[in-house]
């Protein structure tokens, strides 16, 4: 989802890159050349901005710079207090204008009465004003990516919000759907569906799984989550795999009879399989169509166990014996479905959660589950689906951002030569942190990956506004005679307010659109990054423009005077 972004983010760096190192200078050359006799002046917009800031937020810096840094560090630490209250999730919600019902019945329910009770669903879904379209699929064919028996039924719904929200829509839907007895709905939308059976092999954004031996107990430890998961609000369409004891036919060989007549388990195995199961033994042709001749034993037959039991069946030697004599063959019942994974058992319990704070719920879950569920030796759990994938990312992107930072410092450090204005650019990314928090609270209430993202994005925006004032700070003492000053400071800072604002205005009303565009379709990756870009550039540009100076005239005179001797001793 993230590549188009990071494509386009290095194209457009690398581009602008190369046109700042060859057209730019070109045409400055060539159509900013001074005119004889008269004077570079700024136009009245720019004097006015720069007669704000010098009577306002920039004389504050220059006259109690740590009172600035103090209002700075208070802001950051309010900040960072919103990002526990905020939920989490993996990625931001899909505003689909589709919709994805599976409808589960009892198992073994067959074709017919499934597609009674979808006509059913289908005229209550119908009967929903916004909802235009309906269609379905019964089961899905066992070769298929993700296989369900015909007793589960998944409904596409085409609906359009109306007068009502999208939020209500589905609310609604969700309603019908459980006025259906002996049946459980899970609504969701068809690529949330997909999402969450790529990352945890079930169509659910949560999934519990239990491992085990024995099949009885992975169900009862199940449906204690599913009880304790229905009354944790936002959890309530949890369900559990639809097992149920249906009848069977068990031939279980008595191995020493066996051996005495000389016919192993394993062979014997093979005649009963060919003879219940049937086994190909030809081809026939009947114009272009090719039909498999199929040997099995009559339905009768294979439905009675009496007449398996004198069955005769072959040993070594050409002797035919009755199966009897080898084999006790009854009726038991057994469960319609066993699911492995990594050979071991496993049950599942799948929640589609209805709220978006989907860390807060699995915590809250996995909490009760510990405090609440008894969970034998030899048996486990493990959660997965979208919040462990959330987890996975966001230490992924932590990690990766403490190397960047790192590389940083190395770079900075190589072009300042000094360890001090390294650190001080590093700790000016913080002031982004602090609109991007609260615009984020106040729009979204929401961490998501592509949250993170615009973090990434706007941290650099942020050190390269340090940096062009910090790198003018420099230039002036080392080419313009310029001593440590406030003058200086002053000076540099105004000089330097036009190419900071307007780095922050391009890319701020270029976002503008996708911030605007909260519940648009298609958007929901690009708005939660627009959204923390646009608020950190805020505060990073208008808290720069007083902390930069502010720190620098407080704390950076020692570092600023070696660097101007520094580089006069280099260049004499």
């Amino acid at each position: 989802l993230f590549t188009p972004i990071a494509i386009a983010t290095m194209l457009s760096m690398a581009v602008s890159f190369v046109v700042s190192l060859t057209v730019i200078p070109v045409l400055c050359s060539l159509l900013l050349r001074p005119k004889q006799g008269k004077k570079h002046t700024d136009g009245p917009l720019v004097r006015g901005m720069k007669w704000l800031l010098r009577i306002t937020w920039l004389r504050l810096a220059l006259n109690q710079p740590f009172a600035v840094m103090t209002i700075a560090a208070v802001l950051l630490a309010g900040s960072l207090t919103l990002y526990p209250i905020m939920g989490k999730a993996f990625l931001p919600s899909f505003q689909e204008e589709t919709a994805l019902v599976a409808l589960t019945t009892a198992p073994g329910t067959s074709l017919k009465q499934t597609n009674e009770i979808s006509d059913i669903a289908d005229r209550l879904l119908l009967s929903i004003p916004e909802v235009r379209k309906v269609g379905r699929r019964v089961g899905r064919a066992e070769r298929g990516d993700h296989v369900v028996p015909v007793s589960t039924v998944e409904f596409d719904i085409d609906f359009q919000a109306g007068e009502r929200s999208r939020a209500e829509v589905l609310e609604e839907i969700r309603a019908r759907m459980r006025t259906i007895p002996g049946t459980f709905a899970a609504l969701s939308g068809p690529l949330a569906d997909r999402i969450g059976h790529m990352l945890s092999g079930v169509s659910a954004k949560v999934a519990i799984k239990i491992f085990g031996p024995d099949l009885k107990e992975l169900r009862r430890i199940g449906t204690d989550i599913q009880k304790l998961a229905k009354d944790i609000p936002g959890l309530e369409d949890a369900k559990v795999e639809q097992q149920a004891p249906i009848p069977q036919l068990r031939i279980e060989v008595d191995r020493d009879r066996a051996l005495a007549y000389g016919i192993t388990p394993g062979a014997l195995n093979k005649q009963l399989s060919a003879l219940l199961g049937g086994e190909s033994v030809g081809e026939l042709y009947e114009g272009q169509r090719t039909i498999d001749l199929v040997l099995r034993l009559p339905e009768a037959w294979r439905e009675s166990p009496d007449r398996l039991a004198n069955m005769t069946i072959h040993v070594p030697g050409g002797r035919q014996i009755p199966l009897n004599l080898i084999a006790n063959i009854r009726t038991a019942t057994g469960p319609n479905m066993i699911q492995r994974e990594n050979t071991q058992r496993r049950f599942v319990v799948s929640i589609n959660p209805t709220q978006r704070d989907l860390a807060s719920l699995v915590t809250k879950l996995q909490q009760d589950v510990l405090a609440g569920v008894n969970v034998p030796d030899g048996y486990f759990l493990s959660f997965e689906g979208e919040y462990i994938a959330q987890q996975q990312a966001s230490r992924r992107i932590a990690l990766l951002s403490a190397v960047v930072f790192v590389i940083m410092a190395f770079l900075l450090y190589g072009y300042f030569r000094s360890p001090v204005f390294a650190i001080q650019v590093i700790a000016d990314i913080p002031l982004a942190l602090i609109g991007g928090l609260g615009f984020t609270w106040y729009m979204l209430n929401n961490i998501s990956i592509a949250t993170l993202v615009g973090f990434i994005a706007v941290a650099g925006v942020a050190a390269r506004n340090s940096v062009m004032l910090i790198s003018h700070y420099l230039h002036l003492m080392r080419h313009e005679g310029e001593t440590f000053s406030r003058d200086m400071v002053e000076r540099a800072t105004l000089e330097r307010l036009v190419p900071v604002l307007m780095t922050a205005l391009a890319t701020g009303i270029a976002l503008v659109p996708l911030v605007m565009a909260a519940d648009a379709p298609g958007k929901e990756i690009l708005h939660p990054v627009a959204v923390v870009i646009v608020g950190g550039l805020t505060t990073s540009t208008l808290l720069g423009l007083g902390v930069t100076p502010a720190v620098f005239f407080a704390l950076g005179r020692r570092a600023a005077l070696e660097s101007v001797r520094l580089k006069s001793a280099a260049s004499g």
